[in-house]
């Protein structure tokens, strides 16, 4: 493990590297604890390096066996090895090929970083600097190498072996029960995208015809007899291939592509060329062992990787802090790809409520960065919810900015001028600007400013003068290493509504025929011309930038906007707002009064919308009666928050609307009783989404009628849906009906990884007291295993990220909870132990004495010896008060 402090990285260190590398021959020898790669590579002085620079190779726990220059063996004094990183001194200053042969141990990788064993496969996951723990090399991703791959195996142990690119030669090798595969990628890629796989694997395939006629054989590899919960993800990824070529234009480029699932895995997935690699929670789904959620997660995720072969691959990144541009750039075609094959509306709510409760979250505390950082100690603690979702805002603020032709055209310019090159957002930016002819350089500053702005709302109606006035001021709060902000450009999607529900047509100087006003300074003023009657104003539709709005608005107004307004995402929007402004109240309120009358105004009108919706969108009613999380709350309060409160509060408003709405939901509940097959589509999804909602607020109000249904609904379920929205009202209702479901559960499921972490993850959510003891004897369990993060996740991290009261327990015992397991981590599994201390980032918002606690906790792991570069980061960051 790397015990020194870790170095701070900055953007404008940046400069090219000294050397360059065409094609790296690789041949791996694969073991269980002696793996042996030999990696021959041509480099040649890079034109734009230092001349007679040293030839400097990262390395990361390696072991040197040999090494020659150009056929011969390089003396001990021409070079300098340790297991961090190989120097060749004085490198000829012409092109010259060096061969070097290191040996790896996969079984005792538990880091899951470079080359590894998951249940007897071999794999790799290279991103960010994996690469270096497989060989010596120019490990940085603008360092573009034609791969070409042998691998070989003891057959009876790895009978399938992948690798990147097109397969090859491959056979037996004769008397010794071994046999080979080569691979070859055509393609220039840095060594972060390169991976091999060698196991005893399933399969399914179908053929593929791209656009312009080339047969591709599509396939996904997983573990034997698992071969069925393949097919969705097959499906998907068959889909995510036609939409790409449909709307982006953008044809596949290999003979085959093929995924393969394995049970170990830090990330989600990982788009190495050709060959992706995928946590199996990301591929396999059954009716009988999958959710609705899962199945919509596989779509998504199968489609991220699978958009990554152009922005990702083809179009790489020139240096890590460039990560947004493939991330957020393919999180936006991900986005757009779901939202095609769902619901839209549905679907950006969704966008939406991830990014609240993940990036503003992020944002309002020390771990906070810019899109694209201008400095890392650890570039994988920057694979963030600003990265991906608010970069992916920031491509759809583009959109909507410059219009769909200029879009377009500029996607198609970036791809043709930036193809097979290590680019910069400045490279995505400039090819926008040059097919629409508009100066990027102030909508640039979204990408180096953080923080969230805060859009203050002003309104004011002359009805003498049939006048509608809007001043709006914005203003982004000071974030670490930024005091000062400047103003961002913001696209503000906008209507008017009149209270009664009718759209209003107004003339607007300062709006654009599609209703959009940009706001590119710290006030702006609409003024409406023409206004008959006072509007009630509809903005930032469809959320048209990430910004926090504080608007003027009384409750009859945004209740009015739930019931009229045209746009979707306003009309959940404003149930949330007067959901939001009640919740605050109630939580922050020194007598805890409920606030019963508003409440109840709030719940009529939820039911009046429900009539409607209920049969003509399901998933977007199941949405209306979905209060703001606590996590929320907790975010809109700042600072001071009693988690408890909060807690209680929402419990409160929970069983109010359930107490209101009982008889429909009730009827809501009859008439989306379950009639057939289980069918995965959205429609059908959507009418679970609500029926499930439903008995959730029906036991919210009265939770012995809820324990009654919802045992009666977990006993008749034919799907994973249904099971586990049952499951999860009982575990909130103590007793011994409770316990003997999850008893029951856990028998039925006993050789069901996946769907255990479900019932791990259920557990750890209880908000009770007696849950941090339940989560002890959960880590004892034969299915539970530290050295699995998808284990780990569930349990730990349910406890952390999902059960507010019992993480910032008042005695600090959750605090403590999570530092041990982030300690016990640190040096097995560095990457899980950090995205785990993200946990704390809160922990300045909290009152004064959990506040105590946790900077406690983080003291004590930061007194903690050789930390690793991952958790040494995170702790700095999450104690510091800059």
């Amino acid at each position: 493990m790397r015990t020194d402090t870790p170095t701070v990285i900055g953007l404008d260190d940046y400069r090219p590297s000294d050397h360059l590398a065409d094609t790296i021959h690789l041949d791996i020898l694969l073991h269980p604890t002696a793996t042996r790669i030999v990696a021959e590579t041509a480099f040649r002085p890079n034109p734009a390096g230092r001349p007679g620079a040293p030839l400097v190779l990262d390395g990361d726990e390696l072991r040197l066996c040999g090494i020659e220059l150009d056929g011969q063996p390089l003396p001990a004094e021409a070079f300098e090895a340790s297991p961090q990183g190989l120097t060749v001194l004085a490198p000829p200053q012409r092109p010259f090929r060096l061969r070097v042969v290191t040996e790896v141990d996969p079984t005792a990788n538990t880091k899951l970083m470079g080359l590894y064993r998951s249940g007897g496969i071999y794999c790799t996951q290279c991103e960010a600097d994996g690469f270096r723990r497989i060989t010596y090399a120019l490990d940085r991703p603008d360092v573009l190498s034609v791969y070409t791959t042998r691998i070989e195996a003891d057959e009876s142990e790895a009978p399938t072996l992948l690798g990147n690119g097109n397969p090859g030669e491959a056979g037996a090798i004769p008397g010794t029960g071994r046999h080979f595969a080569i691979w070859h990628d055509p393609f220039p890629k840095p060594g972060y995208l390169f991976a091999v796989v060698g196991g005893r694997l399933g399969k399914v395939s179908k053929p593929f015809t791209t656009m312009s006629g080339r047969p591709v054989e599509i396939a996904v590899h997983v573990e034997p007899g698992k071969e069925p919960r393949a097919e969705y993800a097959l499906d998907a990824l068959e889909r995510s291939m036609r939409w790409d070529e449909e709307v982006f234009a953008r044809e596949y480029d290999l003979d085959v592509f093929n995924v393969v699932a394995v049970s170990d895995f830090n990330m989600g997935a990982m788009e190495n060329k050709g060959l992706n690699i995928f946590n199996d929670k990301y591929v396999l789904a059954s009716p009988e062992t999958a959710t609705d959620s899962d199945y919509a997660n596989i779509e998504a995720v199968i489609a991220h990787e699978y958009f990554h072969n152009w922005t990702g691959n083809r179009i790489t990144c020139r240096d890590w802090f460039q990560l947004c541009l493939k991330e957020g750039l393919t999180v936006f075609r991900d986005q757009e790809f779901s939202s095609d094959q769902r619901s839209r509306a549905v679907h950006r709510i969704g966008e939406v409520r991830t990014l609240r409760a993940r990036q503003f979250t992020e944002d309002a505390g020390p771990l906070a960065h810019p899109v694209r950082p201008n400095q890392f100690r650890e570039i994988n603690n920057f694979y963030t919810a600003t990265v991906y979702e608010k970069g992916a805002e920031i491509v759809r603020m583009l959109k909507t900015l410059l219009g769909e032709a200029d879009f377009a055209a500029g996607m198609t310019r970036f791809f043709e001028t930036c193809d097979g090159t290590a680019a910069t957002v400045e490279d995505f930016l400039d090819a926008f600007a040059a097919v629409s002819g508009r100066d990027l350089s102030d909508f640039a500053r979204w990408y180096v400013q953080s923080g969230t702005p805060v859009v203050t709302v002003r309104t004011e109606y002359d009805p003498a003068q049939a006048r509608y006035r809007i001043d709006l001021t914005q203003e982004t709060p000071p974030t670490p290493g930024q005091a000062e902000k400047g103003p961002l450009v913001l696209p503000v999607a906008l209507g008017l509504v009149s209270p009664t529900g009718a759209a209003i047509a107004a003339d607007c100087a300062d709006l654009r025929p599609d209703g959009v006003h940009v706001m590119a300074g710290s006030r702006a003023s609409l003024i409406f011309e023409n206004v008959r009657e006072r509007p009630v104003p509809s903005l930032f539709r469809g959320f048209s930038a990430p910004v926090k709005l504080r608007l003027d608005l009384g409750d009859d107004d945004l209740l009015a906007l739930l019931e009229h307004d045209s746009d979707p995402f306003n009309r959940w929007q404003a149930a949330q707002m007067v959901a939001m402004r009640l919740l605050v109240g109630q939580a922050t309120s020194e007598s805890g009064t409920p606030v019963e009358a508003s409440l109840l105004r709030l719940a009529l009108a939820l039911g009046r919308v429900l009539v409607v919706e209920s049969e003509r969108d399901p998933a977007f009613a199941a949405l209306l009666l979905s209060l703001p999380s606590e996590t929320e709350i907790a975010q809109e309060i700042g600072s001071d928050v009693d988690p408890d409160a909060v807690h209680r509060a929402w419990l409160a408003a929970r069983g109010t609307i359930g107490t209101v709405l009982a008889a429909d939901l009730a009827a809501i509940r009859a008439a989306t009783e379950p009639d057939g097959a289980y069918s995965p589509d959205a429609a059908s999804a959507g009418r679970r989404a609500l029926r499930n909602v439903a008995l959730d607020l029906l036991a919210s109000a009265d939770p012995a009628f809820g324990e009654r249904e919802a045992d009666r609904q977990l006993a008749a379920a034919g799907n994973m849906t249904d099971r586990l929205a049952a499951l999860a009202v009982l575990s909130r209702i103590p007793g011994d009906t409770r316990e003997r479901a999850l008893a029951r559960f856990a028998e039925d499921f006993a050789g069901e990884p996946l769907v255990l972490d479900k019932w791990f993850g259920i557990q750890a959510a209880i908000p009770e007291p007696g849950t941090l003891d339940r989560i002890h004897g959960l880590t004892s369990h034969p299915a539970f295993s530290f050295t699995n993060p998808n284990r780990v996740r569930a349990l730990v991290g349910s406890l952390a990220l999902a059960n507010p009261t019992q993480f910032h327990r008042a005695d600090g015992a959750g605090y403590a909870f999570l530092a041990d397991i982030v300690l016990m981590l640190n040096g097995s599994n560095p990457q899980v132990a950090a995205r785990l201390l993200t946990a704390f980032s809160t922990w300045r918002t909290v009152e004064p004495g959990r506040r105590a606690n946790a900077e406690s906790q983080l003291k004590r792991i930061a007194r903690e010896q050789n930390l690793s570069p991952d958790v040494s980061d995170i702790v700095a960051r999450s104690l510091s008060e800059a």
